[in-house]
């Protein structure tokens, strides 16, 4: 504010400094007595219509460097705002990239865990596929000894349920020896031990 008034305070000095010099040097009295010319233009007069041509040249010359000014100060404006602007657009361009590179590494794990969760899947059902497949080889074994066994007694997943074979003091491998032990008992278990 303040320079605004002191800038209003020299242009009234001015311009009554302007006003006095042209109207003090008007009159016969002050007529030009050498030749001025400017391009070419001779100018006659008195040295106040002088005064009144370098008033009038010096507020054009002013009026000019106003304009340069307001434009200089203008452009300075728009350059430091697109500067703010290209500073902001670089900050957000980073923060958007950082967040981009952050789905794409949890895109990337998820990718991971789909993929390992999918090999163990897979390698469940194999396991599955295994134990299926000896599940059933036991089966198939299973039936082939009570086939070989020829029905004497019935089994089911390891469990006897039918009358145990008839008792023979015998052993197979010996052949019609009698062992030396004595006759053999019954067991609780199923077997059978020689007596002591």
């Amino acid at each position: 504010m303040i320079l605004v008034l002191l800038g209003l305070l020299v242009l009234v000095v001015a311009a009554v400094v302007a006003v006095a010099g042209i109207v003090t040097n008007t009159g016969a009295a002050h007529e030009l007595t050498n030749a001025f010319s400017v391009f070419g233009h001779h100018v006659t007069g008195s040295t106040g219509a002088l005064f009144l041509f370098g008033i009038v040249v010096g507020a054009v010359g002013m009026l000019g460097l106003g304009l340069l000014l307001t434009g200089a100060r203008r452009a300075s404006r728009r350059g430091r705002d697109a500067r703010h602007g290209l500073r902001d657009s670089r900050r957000e361009t980073a923060a958007v990239a950082e967040r981009r590179d952050d789905l794409a590494e949890q895109r990337d794990s998820a990718r991971e865990q789909a993929a390992s969760a999918a090999r163990d899947r897979d390698d469940l059902a194999g396991e599955r596929d295994d134990l299926a497949a000896q599940r059933d080889e036991v089966a198939r074994q299973r039936d082939e000894l009570m086939r070989g066994q020829g029905g004497a007694h019935e089994q089911t997943a390891g469990t006897r349920t039918g009358p145990l074979p008839p008792k023979d003091d015998r052993d197979p491998l010996r052949g019609d020896e009698p062992d030396p032990d004595g006759p053999r008992g019954s067991h609780p278990s199923g077997y059978y031990s020689g007596s002591r």
